[in-house]
């Protein structure tokens, strides 16, 4: 038995040019909410293959830290992390839990997140944006702790995700796809009571009348 170590990798943010502006932090490191889908964040990682690097976005709940949307790609523009926001979307309408108007947007500096073609998408939705400091990881806690154990628990050598080798961006999918079903339906999180991501958010909606929204980002931390 030994222990998962987090190497050091391929820089994956590029940091917007300081000629125009961005979105507020409005998270300020709160990462709690008092339901679902008032506030997700939103980063993506680097993944080595035998035909070169592949790069996975995710979107994850604060409330439940469920993984509500992720793609992958071969490029990191903005298209790449557009489908990982569509993917959220869609599959929150189509569980009967849609995203309400105003829900935060949460992501780092990276150029995807901060362009105007981004920043129109999410008006487009309702959404609002939400950006942290650049060169800041801990403004993003959430995310890369989210990132980190996609890495470790269904990426790295030995993992049970894994058949083999990864040869192309397909294996990559194929291993983000099944990882992602165990992490939001069979993973317990202390954080959660020790329920799944999907347990937690199902207890919230089978309560009589849910929780006043409240504070999109409550004192909670990661």
């Amino acid at each position: 038995m030994r222990g998962l170590v987090r190497g050091r990798g391929v820089r994956t943010t590029v940091p917007a040019g300081d000629g125009g502006r961005r979105a507020a932090d409005l998270l300020q490191r709160r990462f709690g909410t008092s339901a679902p889908n008032l506030a997700w964040v939103t980063d993506f990682t680097y993944v080595a293959t035998w035909a070169g690097f592949g790069y996975v976005a995710f979107a994850v709940d604060l409330y439940s830290r469920a993984i509500v949307g992720w793609s992958a790609g071969t490029v990191k523009n903005v298209a790449f992390v557009e489908a990982c926001l569509a993917m959220a979307l869609w599959r929150r309408d189509h569980t009967g839990r849609p995203v309400p108007p105003g829900m935060i947007h949460h992501s780092d500096a990276g150029s995807q997140y901060t362009s105007i073609r981004f920043t129109e998408t999410l008006t487009v939705q309702g959404l609002s944006a939400s950006i942290g400091s650049v060169g800041d990881a801990y403004d993003n806690a959430v995310a890369e702790s989210v990132i980190g154990l996609y890495k470790n628990e269904a990426i790295a050598a030995g993992s049970p995700f894994r058949d083999g080798p990864l040869r192309t961006l397909a294996d990559v999918e194929t291993v983000t796809m099944d990882y992602v079903d165990w992490y939001n339906n069979h993973r317990l999180h202390s954080r959660l009571d020790n329920l799944t991501p999907e347990e937690y958010e199902q207890a919230y909606y089978a309560q009589p009348t849910g929780p006043p929204p409240g504070d999109a980002a409550n004192k909670k931390t990661a």
